[in-house]
């Protein structure tokens, strides 16, 4: 195991005590110090984002019609191409991709502290929607099935010959997200990445001892709890997970066992779509600011992985927002969580209640 708990129960205790609290996914603990909310705050204070984001920019590189170069695999500054003017999902590879497909293959090492391996792959970049001044919980529920058919098909697609398909949207400046145009990026590599070897291993013990996948019997007893829920419908539940890390953190989950996102039914792609638009609803509502997150699905490994049996895995989708006291004031994860282990300052059980509690009608549409 990585890391061990203090001696004695973790059940019951009240929110104002410190405890920690075991990530059967990741395999690690969190410190819980929920007091230290209560702390004043004299740090950084981030500027909440633009409200005025011009739904077409000529000079935007993702907008329908605009100058882009990532039409071509290799690009010519002084002969841009022009983007299609799309009226939907629009898909295009990356201009600067972190993996290519023709990779040389590194040096052999000399010392086993110097290793390295092969890494190719494929970068693709996803427009949700032609407006820049859209975001996925201001689209309607046929544009976010658009997107979620999108998705799909680039996991069929990509998975066809790559191991791992990740697909993740950094939203807002806050996370890192470049360009105010509602997007998303799939990075489709030849090895399997950190996190997924580690949900593998931990999803497949479980497994083997249980004799349930992990994620399944998970979303069960939230379900059933009910304390961490935050919405939930016929086919999808979204809870703060016991072991969460940032603030407000989510975990959305399929109620039946489902291995990839292209295993869904259309139905369950459609309370997907409607599951996802009440999440970031609330999420914007909670400080009424486009709330930043970043968010990415994972499922069972594809490529080779298609031929073997994958019952461990679980469909689901991570949520990590960074925001913490409101708008301007976010959770770093720096000194002890770097260099010790990761804590936060809010219960899961207080932040799903915060947000369960918000309105599902957008802050931006209340007076229409």
């Amino acid at each position: 195991a990585a890391g061990s708990a203090p001696d004695g129960p973790l059940l019951s205790l009240p929110a104002e005590h410190q405890h920690v609290r075991y990530n059967p996914l990741r395999d690690d603990w969190v410190l819980v110090s929920a007091h230290r909310v209560k702390r004043p705050w004299q740090g950084q204070l981030e500027k909440p984002p633009p409200e005025d984001v011009p739904r077409w920019d000529p000079k935007n590189p993702l907008d329908p019609g605009s100058p882009c170069h990532s039409l071509l695999p290799s690009y010519h500054l002084s002969h841009p191409q022009v983007n299609p003017k799309y009226e939907g999902t629009f898909v295009f590879p990356n201009d600067f991709p972190a993996l290519q497909p023709d990779a040389p293959e590194p040096d052999d090492s000399d010392h086993p502290l110097f290793r390295a391996a092969p890494a190719r792959g494929v970068c693709k970049v996803m427009c949700f929607h032609p407006w820049s001044d859209l975001t996925l919980p201001l689209m309607s529920l046929p544009e976010i099935r658009a997107v979620i058919d999108a998705w799909a098909e680039l996991a069929t697609e990509l998975g066809a010959s790559y191991p791992w398909v990740q697909i993740f949207e950094n939203k807002g400046a806050m996370m890192g997200c470049s360009n105010p145009h509602p997007h998303c990026q799939v990075w489709a590599s030849s090895f399997l990445p950190n996190e997924a070897c580690l949900e593998d291993r931990t999803q497949r013990q479980h497994l083997s001892q249980h004799g349930v996948p992990m994620l399944l019997e998970y979303a069960e007893q939230e379900a059933r709890r009910k304390e961490r829920l935050v919405v939930e419908n016929a086919d999808w539940l979204v809870v703060v997970p016991y072991w969460a890390t940032w603030p407000y953190q989510t975990l959305l989950l399929p109620r039946r066992h489902v291995c990839r996102l292209q295993d869904l039914s259309d139905s369950e792609k459609d309370s997907l779509a409607s599951i996802m638009q009440r999440l970031l609803i609330k999420y914007d509502n909670l400080f009424e600011v486009s709330f930043p997150y970043s968010m990415g699905w994972h499922g069972a490994p594809t490529g080779p992985y298609l031929e073997e049996d994958c019952r461990h895995w679980q469909l689901h989708a991570h949520y990590y927002p960074p925001l913490l006291r409101s708008a301007t004031v976010r959770k770093f994860m720096v000194g002890y969580e770097m260099l010790a282990q990761v804590q936060r300052d809010l219960t899961p059980e207080q932040a799903a209640e915060r947000l369960r509690s918000l309105p599902e009608v957008h802050y931006k549409k209340r007076a229409e």
